[in-house]
C-alpha cells in the first residue's frame, strides 16, 4: 500500500506537526529566504541573506538593506521608481504605468457615478 500523502519540501523537517497550512506557509517563506537572488551592482544570481533584512552579494561583497525574506520588496521597488524619477526624470515605462494608474482611477470615479445614480 502507497503513503497516502508526502512531506515535500524544505518543510518537510516539521513531520506531521503543526498543521497543514502552516507547515505550507514556512515552506514558502523558508523557499524566498533560502533562495539565491541577483545582485543590483554585479547583476550574479549570488545575493544570499545574513540575517533579518541585511542581503550580501558573494561575488562583489556589496551588502545591502531589503526586506525580511526577499531583498526587493514592492515598497523598495516604489521607493527606488521614485528615486529614479527624482534624478534622471520619468521614463517611458515610468509615463505608462503613472498613465495606466489615472486610467483605472478614472474608470473607478465613472463606476462610482453610476452606482450612485442607481441608488
Amino acid at each position: 500500500m502507497s503513503k497516502r500523502t508526502s512531506k515535500t519540501g524544505i518543510s518537510a523537517r516539521f513531520g506531521a506537526r503543526y498543521g497543514v497550512s502552516v507547515r505550507s506557509n514556512a515552506g514558502k517563506v523558508l523557499r524566498k529566504k533560502n533562495k539565491k537572488y541577483t545582485c543590483p551592482v554585479c547583476h550574479y544570481q549570488k545575493v544570499s541573506r545574513i540575517s533579518t533584512g541585511i542581503w550580501s552579494c558573494g561575488k562583489c561583497d556589496h551588502t545591502f538593506a531589503g526586506g525580511a525574506w526577499e531583498p526587493f520588496t514592492r515598497a523598495s521597488d516604489a521607493n527606488q521608481r521614485i528615486t529614479r524619477r527624482a534624478t534622471t526624470g520619468a521614463t517611458s515605462a515610468d509615463m505608462a504605468y503613472i498613465a495606466t494608474q489615472a486610467a483605472l482611477e478614472y474608470e473607478r470615479s465613472i463606476a462610482a457615478a453610476e452606482d450612485d445614480e442607481e441608488e
